[in-house]
């Protein structure tokens, strides 16, 4: 069957087009591919970078809360707990110790004073009596969250990201609050540069997917740099 000249040159034309939509189709899917591998490239070394000189510049921090937590009760230095990272994956988190030995025990007696409802996602509460004296100032300071330096560097967080939760908070989440986890958690947050322990579970949901949404790494540099006066002023810290 022969086709007329001019249907022949109608879709000759059409397929010209579809091939040139084609090319440019795999033209921006290319970039668009390099330009997510060198964001998240730039996050890899800055949260590195980041990671090795803030170890190596708070070392004698480091070295002296370790001491004065041992000097206090005798107990552990560190506290290792798991938590649920990117993707639901379970990681062990690494803080320095700031409550009593029997901490768990003592919290079903205190879910009453829980500062986000008995049935809050989170737990938390002002004047916790679990808490230990050095662990007072090293939370206020955030010098509890120091050994976490080291996740970042083992890759299981990032310097920047949402606040990594538990298990058994991630067992309580609706569908919005997973899409937190598309993401590496990190040491600090938007929420955590606000009010902190202040704010609601719902306002860091909320904060945490504002920063997914806009994350770069220019974002994370802006981030760190008000971490810093929200530290040493210790708002909304308890």
């Amino acid at each position: 069957m022969s086709i007329a000249p001019e249907e022949y040159w109608s879709q000759a034309g059409q397929q010209g087009k579809i091939e040139k939509w084609s090319r440019n189709a795999r033209r921006k899917m290319a970039v668009w591919r390099f330009t997510i591998l060198l964001a998240r490239v730039m996050k890899r070394g800055i949260d590195v970078v980041g990671s090795i000189g803030a170890l190596m510049a708070f070392s004698p921090i480091i070295a002296a809360t370790a001491l004065l937590i041992r000097i206090e009760d005798g107990g552990p230095i560190f506290f290792r707990q798991n938590r649920v990272g990117a993707g639901g994956k379970l990681f062990g988190m690494w803080k320095f110790r700031s409550m009593v030995v029997n901490a768990d025990k003592i919290k079903d007696n205190l879910l009453e004073q829980n500062q986000h409802g008995q049935t809050g996602v989170t737990f938390k509460m002002k004047n916790d009596p679990r808490i230990t004296k050095v662990g007072k100032w090293i939370r206020k300071l955030s010098i509890d969250e120091f050994p976490q330096f080291y996740n970042v560097l083992r890759g299981d967080m990032s310097l920047v990201g949402p606040r990594p939760p538990l298990p058994r908070e991630v067992a309580t989440y609706k569908a919005s609050h997973l899409r937190r986890l598309r993401v590496k958690p990190g040491i600090t947050c938007l929420w955590q540069i606000g009010g902190r322990s202040e704010i609601d579970f719902e306002g860091q949901v909320r904060l945490d997917l504002e920063y997914i949404r806009s994350s770069s790494a220019f974002y994370d540099i802006s981030i760190l740099l008000k971490t810093l006066p929200a530290v040493l002023f210790g708002k909304g810290a308890y």
